[in-house]
């Protein structure tokens, strides 16, 4: 008995220094990250300069701080966070770990809606604010979603659906691609840039709108990791637990939804951070505990995307990637090893 509880408590210790650790690295790497793109870029800034432009609002520098650096890195924060905390109630909602919003399309069929809902106001002259942008896309990721849960009534492999998720991101996106390929205005054309993804057309109005959005949503799924954590050992165990299972779906779907627009509303549809960033937060941690998972992947989302927009920015400047494009290149062989992996343990 009292060796049972020596090796209790020695558990708990390791657990403790790994949750410690591994939020330490975390905020360690977020804040590297931080500093890393204020000073990189065109144009190259010293520290006293970074500080300088910060502090003071008639520094030379400040334009370029504020207005050219932070003005893109706290949106990736937000939106980095939002993606990957929306791909982990995804896998939640559907027990499965490669499945994410641009993996199931929604993505997709938020870009979509959200283009074709830009492409006839400003045919007519008239811009669309934040509210609109947000709910336009809402409206396609919760159409994409309707598609993706039907197919999910009829087949009953988890591989399939993932599949026919996929085909409907593909479709989405060649539809998308062709709206704005032959639109004639030269505003609409531009759509093309955000349509690949990216944090470079953000303004410090949008960067409001986003905080008001992702925090509180952030906040809402921190208070349902007790019922994530029913559902994870079952639908039968939830119940027996209190979990309303129809309420709770149905909140996961809409945390997902309004979290997954939100990216796409104002960055375009961003690739493989949904999958990639909770699998890699789950072997950091050792653990899939709501309460852990949470804001690690909040926090695991921010690095990601703040080190993919970096390599984005500086690796052909002047010239800059699209973020998907970069976070494609180190999502995908996350993924792909992920899958591996479930076959390997005789996953479905």
């Amino acid at each position: 008995m009292a060796q049972s509880r020596k090796t209790e408590h020695r558990t708990e210790g390791t657990n403790r220094a790994r949750l410690c650790i591994g939020f330490a690295l975390l905020l360690a790497a977020l804040l590297g990250f931080v500093f890393w793109n204020i000073v990189a870029g065109s144009t190259h800034l010293s520290i006293r300069e970074v500080f300088d432009g910060l502090v003071n609002p008639q520094s030379s520098q400040r334009a370029i701080v504020m207005n050219v650096r932070m003005v893109r890195i706290l949106p990736a924060i937000l939106l980095g966070g939002a993606l990957a905390l929306s791909g982990f109630l995804l896998q939640t909602f559907f027990n499965n770990p490669i499945a994410g919003p641009f993996i199931l399309g929604i993505s997709s069929g938020a870009k979509l809606v959200l283009s074709v809902t830009m492409i006839g106001f400003l045919s007519r002259g008239i811009a669309l604010n934040s509210v609109m942008m947000i709910t336009a896309s809402f409206v396609g990721a919760m159409l994409a979603m309707g598609f993706v849960l039907a197919i999910s009534a009829k087949v009953k492999r988890m591989s399939m659906l993932i599949i026919c998720g996929v085909m409907i991101g593909y479709i989405c996106s060649a539809i998308t691609e062709f709206v704005i390929r032959f639109a004639d205005d030269s505003n609409i054309v531009k759509l093309h840039d955000w349509a690949q993804g990216s944090f470079a057309a953000i303004k410090w109005e949008n960067v409001a709108v986003i905080a008001a959005v992702v925090l509180p949503a952030l906040v809402l799924t921190f208070l349902l990791s007790k019922p994530i954590g029913a559902y994870q050992l079952g639908e039968t165990y939830a119940q027996n637990m209190g979990v309303n299972i129809r309420a709770f779906r149905a909140a996961l779907i809409l945390l997902s939804g309004v979290l997954s627009a939100c990216v796409t509303a104002f960055a375009g549809p961003i690739s493989f951070v949904g999958v990639a960033v909770p699998h890699l937060m789950r072997r950091l941690f050792k653990t899939a505990k709501p309460i852990v998972m949470i804001p690690a992947c909040f926090l695991g989302g921010a690095v990601f995307c703040l080190a993919c927009d970096l390599i984005a920015r500086t690796a052909f400047a002047p010239n800059e990637l699209s973020i998907s494009s970069v976070t494609a290149v180190f999502g995908a062989p996350i993924v792909i090893l992920v899958m591996l992996r479930r076959q390997k343990e005789g996953g479905r």
